[in-house]
């Protein structure tokens, strides 16, 4: 016998089943949890995955190691660079660009930026790039291809995460704690470069031939970008702020992102602005954090295993979660915080071939996502 209950049911089912929001997942964000993979890495700070099942992870105090995701193995790899470690500085971040390929004599090559010995008491940011032996023990082939500009004693603001587009490798500098580098440009300090990808600088850089400009900077008005990722072929970018104001950004030729004229950070000393909230010719944040969360990395999700597809995932070391950016287009729709209640520091950041979140933690654990 038809009961206007039963239709009433039936109708609830049926919107529910046809809704948008059913197929999108968008009526509860199931999160993941993280999966302690395996511990005893020492601060470990870039990841990069180098085959079908291995990872490459620079430790800061200047050690590489291979770790293989299907025993959990972990293995020291030689040939390293020497680096300073100063404060901040030491062995920072590995990238491979998408057409990478282990053993291939021209896609074979593993990039890196790291803090380089100057004068013996100094330091600066650096991109080299090498390749693995057959047998995945060591680096060869080492090749220097920029020592930056930003030489200093300084143990503060080195950058640096790695990013590729077609051709092009980018990374970031900080303003290794002189808040002036980041409207200065003829030094690399506060700024992010771009170079091809053998290190020659290409000729539509947008300060070559201009006198008083270094010709590898692609923007500037940097503080310490220590996120670099493209989303849809744009360059977007995350850095600390001082008190407030870290940033995220994207990034466009030539442009001028406002550190220190522009910040919407305190002082650290007192409740002072360092900087004023917006000027004209310099571009604004797409998001800003207040109060920091101090982003150690960014990663733009490109597979849908979590249902993040598209969005951005950083790394917070001060307020100590994944800071997940929702996106809609260019534009910033949202944002969740994931993994609170672990009290730890995100410090490295990689989506796998298979769609795997993986992250490092300050502390030495290697998480994957479930």
């Amino acid at each position: 016998m038809f009961s206007v209950a039963s239709s009433v049911f039936r109708l609830h089912w049926f919107l529910l089943l046809f809704s948008p929001l059913f197929f999108s997942g968008a009526l509860a964000d199931v999160s993941p949890k993280p999966n302690v993979m395996v511990k005893g890495f020492s601060k470990p700070w870039g990841m990069a995955q180098v085959s079908d099942k291995h990872l490459l992870i620079t430790q800061k105090a200047g050690s590489l190691v291979l770790f293989d995701m299907d025993s959990g193995v972990k293995t020291l790899v030689g040939g390293a660079p020497k680096v300073a470690v100063i404060g901040q500085g030491g062995l920072l971040d590995v990238a491979v660009p998408s057409d990478y390929k282990l053993g291939d004599s021209d896609l074979g090559w593993i990039y890196f930026t790291y803090a380089t010995p100057v004068n013996n008491d100094m330091g600066a940011t650096a991109l080299g790039r090498a390749k693995l032996n057959d047998s995945l023990t060591a680096l060869q082939n080492w090749q220097t291809l920029l020592v930056t500009k930003s030489a200093s004693e300084e143990g503060r603001h080195f950058g640096s995460r790695i990013a590729f587009i077609g051709d092009y490798v980018f990374f970031g500098v900080g303003d290794r704690g002189n808040r002036a580098n980041g409207q200065d440009l003829t030094t690399h300090a506060g700024s992010i470069i771009r170079l091809h990808r053998d290190g020659r600088v290409p000729a539509d850089n947008p300060f070559v031939g201009r006198g008083g400009a270094l010709p590898e900077i692609w923007s500037y008005g940097h503080r310490n970008p220590q996120g670099l990722a493209v989303r849809k072929g744009q360059l977007w970018e995350s850095e600390h702020g001082p008190r407030g104001g870290d940033e995220l950004n994207r990034i466009e030729k030539g442009g001028n992102y406002g550190w220190a004229e522009v910040s919407l950070g305190k002082e650290y000393w007192g409740p002072l602005s360092v900087g004023e909230e917006s000027k004209p010719g310099m571009i604004d944040a797409k998001k800003v954090y207040i109060p920091s969360i101090a982003p150690g990395s960014l990663l733009t999700v490109k597979q849908n295993r979590y249902d993040w597809q598209g969005d951005f995932l950083l790394g917070a070391l001060k307020l100590q979660h994944l800071n997940r950016v929702v996106m809609r287009g260019e534009s910033v729709t949202n944002e969740q915080r994931y993994f609170e209640e672990e009290n730890q520091r995100l410090r490295a950041l990689l989506e796998d071939s298979k769609g795997r979140i993986w992250i490092a933690t300050d502390s030495g654990e290697l998480w994957q996502l479930q």
